[in-house]
C-alpha cells in the first residue's frame, strides 16, 4: 500500500476526529464552509481540481483527479443530524480501542475520509479517474444538490456512494424510493353545537383521505409493497369548534419505479370527500426507487475482484433507507453504495464507527482505483 499519512491508521483517525470535531447540521451555512474549505485542502493536497459550489443551503465540493479512462464517481455528504452542541451534550468524541464515537462518525465523516485517503495513496501511481461530490444537505433530501448530482453523473463509468454499509459489511444494491408528503385539508370553522351544519371538518376529511391512503398504498394490484407511515398529524383547536385545517406527513418507501409512479398519481388525484372541503398534497421530498440492475451487479463483481486481491471478500444486497445513490441508480448508472466502514447507532446517540473498517475500505478502494485494465 501507499506510503502516505494514509497508510498510517493514526492519521486517519485524526482526519475523522477533525471533521466530527467541525458540527455541521443540514443548513448550518457557516458550519457548510468550514467543513468544505478544510476538506478541499486535504482533496487539492492529493492532487486534485476542487470546485466548491455555494448554496443557500451550505456549500457542495467537486474533486477531480485526473487518470486512466472515464471517471468514477465517489458520492458523500458533509451534513449531519445532529444540532451543534451535540459534541458537548450526549455525544461527545470518544475512542474506546477500535471504536470512534460522536456525531456524524458514521453517518458518514468516516466515509469521507475513506475516499480522501484512497485518492492520497494513489496521487503519484496509475489510477482511474475519480471524480468525488460532496453533498451538503443529503440528510434533509438533497434539495440544492439534484442537479449538482446530475451533473456530476455525466460521463462517470460507475458510482460509488459512502453511506454505511449493512450491518455485516456488506454493500448495498438497489434501495427503496423514499417520498415525504403533506397531505393538508381545509374546512370551514363553526361553533360545533349552536351552528355545527355550518362547519365543514378538516380533521374528518384528514381522517377519510388517510382511510384513502390505506388503500391506494395496499392496492394487491401494486407490483410490490408500499411502507407507509403517518409519522404526525396536526389539526383543530378546541372541542366546541369545527377545525378549519388539518394536516398530516406521510413517508412512502417504494421498491421499484412502476409502483411509485402509480401511488404518487394516484395521491395527485385526491378529491374532497364532503361538500366545502379541499385537499392539497405537497411533496416534501423525493428520492426515487433505485432497484439494482444487472449493471450494478457487474460493478459489484469488480469490486469483489478488487477485494480479493487485498485479502477481502465483498458481497451486496438491496437496502431499505435512502440517499443520493437513489438518484443516479435510478438514471441507469452502474452504482453501489454503503462504501463507508461498519458501525452503528446512525442518527443516534450510539452512533460509532469502526477504525479497522475504515482502513479495510481505504485498502479496497485503492485496489479497485489503482485497477487501470479494470
Amino acid at each position: 500500500m501507499g506510503n502516505s499519512w494514509a497508510s498510517d491508521a493514526d492519521l486517519v483517525r485524526e482526519r475523522i476526529a477533525h471533521l466530527v470535531c467541525i458540527e455541521s447540521p443540514s443548513f448550518d451555512v457557516a458550519a457548510s464552509h468550514a467543513i468544505a474549505d478544510d476538506l478541499a485542502g486535504w482533496w487539492t493536497d492529493a492532487g486534485a481540481e476542487v470546485r466548491l459550489v455555494t448554496t443557500e443551503n451550505g456549500v457542495h465540493l467537486v474533486a477531480e483527479l485526473a487518470g486512466a479512462g472515464e471517471p468514477l464517481l465517489l458520492v458523500g455528504h458533509t451534513d449531519t443530524v445532529w444540532p451543534r452542541g451535540a459534541l458537548r451534550g450526549d455525544v461527545p468524541w470518544a475512542i474506546d480501542g477500535d471504536v470512534l464515537r460522536g456525531p456524524g462518525v458514521y453517518d458518514m465523516k468516516s466515509g469521507l475520509v475513506v475516499m480522501l485517503a484512497a485518492a492520497e495513496r494513489l496521487r503519484d501511481r496509475p489510477r482511474r479517474a475519480v471524480r468525488a461530490v460532496l453533498v451538503c444537505d443529503e440528510e434533509v433530501g438533497s434539495p440544492s444538490a439534484q442537479g449538482l448530482l446530475r451533473e456530476c453523473a455525466t460521463g462517470v463509468s460507475g458510482v460509488i456512494g459512502f453511506e454505511s454499509p449493512h450491518p455485516d459489511g456488506a454493500l448495498k444494491v438497489g434501495r427503496r424510493g423514499s417520498t415525504r408528503i403533506r397531505l393538508s385539508t381545509v374546512g370551514r370553522a363553526a361553533h360545533a353545537a349552536l351552528d355545527p351544519g355550518a362547519g365543514v371538518s378538516a380533521i374528518d376529511e384528514l381522517v377519510d383521505q388517510l382511510v384513502a391512503i390505506r388503500a391506494i398504498v395496499g392496492d394487491p394490484a401494486l407490483p410490490s409493497e408500499v411502507l407507509c407511515n403517518v409519522g404526525s398529524v396536526d389539526g383543530g383547536g378546541r372541542a366546541n369548534v369545527v377545525p378549519a385545517a388539518a394536516s398530516a406527513e406521510i413517508g412512502l418507501r417504494f421498491i421499484d419505479g412502476e409502483t411509485e409512479a402509480r401511488v404518487l398519481d394516484a395521491l395527485r388525484a385526491l378529491a374532497p370527500v364532503r361538500e366545502g372541503a379541499q385537499v392539497q398534497v405537497e411533496v416534501l421530498s423525493h428520492r426515487p426507487a433505485w432497484a439494482a440492475s444487472s449493471a450494478d451487479r457487474r460493478l459489484l463483481e469488480r469490486i469483489a475482484a478488487a477485494a480479493e486481491r487485498v485479502g477481502q471478500t465483498a458481497e451486496g444486497r438491496p437496502a431499505a433507507g435512502a440517499g443520493d445513490t437513489n438518484l443516479l441508480g435510478s438514471l441507469g448508472l452502474p452504482t453501489v453504495d454503503g462504501f463507508g466502514p461498519r458501525g452503528g447507532g446512525a442518527h443516534a446517540v450510539t452512533e460509532h464507527a469502526s477504525l479497522a473498517s475504515a482502513m479495510q475500505r481505504i485498502d479496497l478502494l485503492e485496489a479497485l482505483l489503482a485497477d487501470i485494465a479494470g
